[in-house]
């Protein structure tokens, strides 16, 4: 028996449209954000997506299948394809200021949809090169703490008050960015810090990864500063910031209001529970089972492709890029998550506010 690998290729469509939206030279540079957030949550609004799981013979086929890994290797240097053709395209002079910008907004959607997202699978694999390849995802955003934040940080203190990354009820996405992208890089200094210090290893040194995620991102911006010049730094800057400001939206949607309890010093298990979860079809295949997010969370080492389904996770109404058009607008978003927050409470009991 087969499982439908090919289906994942869908994920190519992002960089595809990135790529002609950065080529366009004109408005239709913009057609990279327009597609995947206007375009797509639309659709999502007539979908609802599957709920059926790979039974114990095709996740063993999947989980041997290496076309599923391939598929995410492919995104390493095509996202780098990306960079450098969008450093030359808005390097050049002649190319008028509103293209510039709208190719921006397209590298944005590649920093957000490949190279976090492909690197945020990457990143929970355990060999090396899955990993080296997830830091240099990362390199892309200039976001290389998030490898040490989020597998080492935020899956053991999600959906509780530790956790920088966790959304608390009634806060904004607005007030959750400051507060998610500050608290998760102090969070990875900690983190690594710890580390070195069990391993009896000098904080500076080459072993401690912030150091060098640091220098590295670094010499990236003087490097783009010296062949390209300033001027196209900050479009790459503001692309940077742009899939940053997605990944955290991505954040601030997964786990709001949602809690673990907490008995003493020590929390309840991470469950299915504490993670909105989404079935609809087409964020599902461009971010790579994503929103399946109730299974990553409950077992964090589970590849993408034999990600489930369970009945009593929390789920969102619409897909990921409607979720997250939604939380740029709180009152709605507050209206439509906590009238869902309630109903489920009254369904599954151990469900908290944040």
């Amino acid at each position: 028996m087969k499982t439908p690998s090919y289906k994942y290729a869908f994920v190519y469509i992002t960089p595809l449209i990135v790529l002609l939206s950065i080529y366009s030279k004109n408005y239709w540079s913009f057609s990279a954000v327009a597609i995947i957030f206007i375009i797509i949550p639309f659709l999502e609004l007539f979908t609802k997506g599957s709920t059926d799981n790979l039974n114990t013979l095709q996740e063993d086929i999947a989980k041997e299948n290496k076309l599923y890994d391939w598929l995410i290797y492919g995104l390493v240097p095509l996202q780098y394809l990306i960079l450098i053709y969008f450093l030359f395209q808005v390097s050049d002079p002649s190319l008028p200021f509103y293209f510039k910008l709208g190719a921006t907004t397209a590298f944005g959607m590649a920093c957000g949809v490949l190279g976090i997202n492909a690197a945020h699978e990457l990143g929970h694999r355990t060999t090396w090169y899955e990993q080296l390849m997830s830091k240099i995802l990362l390199l892309t955003t200039l976001y290389m703490h998030f490898f040490i934040e989020h597998n080492r940080g935020h899956h053991r203190h999600v959906s509780t008050e530790i956790d920088p990354a966790s959304a608390r009820f009634g806060e904004t996405v607005y007030a959750f960015y400051f507060r998610s992208i500050g608290g998760s890089w102090i969070s990875a200094w900690h983190l690594e810090s710890e580390k070195l210090k069990r391993k009896n290893l000098p904080f500076w040194s080459t072993k401690n990864e912030m150091l060098v995620f640091q220098i590295v991102q670094i010499l990236l911006i003087v490097s783009i500063w010296l062949v390209f010049g300033g001027n196209t730094l900050l479009f790459f800057l503001l692309g940077s910031l742009m899939g940053i400001l997605l990944l955290e939206t991505v954040n601030y949607i997964e786990h709001y209001g949602l809690r673990r309890k907490k008995t003493g010093d020590h929390y309840e298990r991470t469950m299915p529970i504490h993670s909105w979860n989404s079935n609809h079809p087409i964020g599902r295949l461009i971010l790579l089972e994503l929103s399946r997010h109730s299974d990553h969370h409950f077992i964090a080492n589970r590849k993408y492709q034999i990600l489930r389904h369970f009945n009593e996770s929390p789920q969102m109404p619409t897909g990921y890029p409607g979720m997250l058009l939604l939380s740029l607008l709180p009152p709605l978003w507050f209206k439509v998550m906590h009238n869902r927050i309630a109903a489920y409470k009254q369904t599954q009991k151990g469900v908290e506010l944040a």
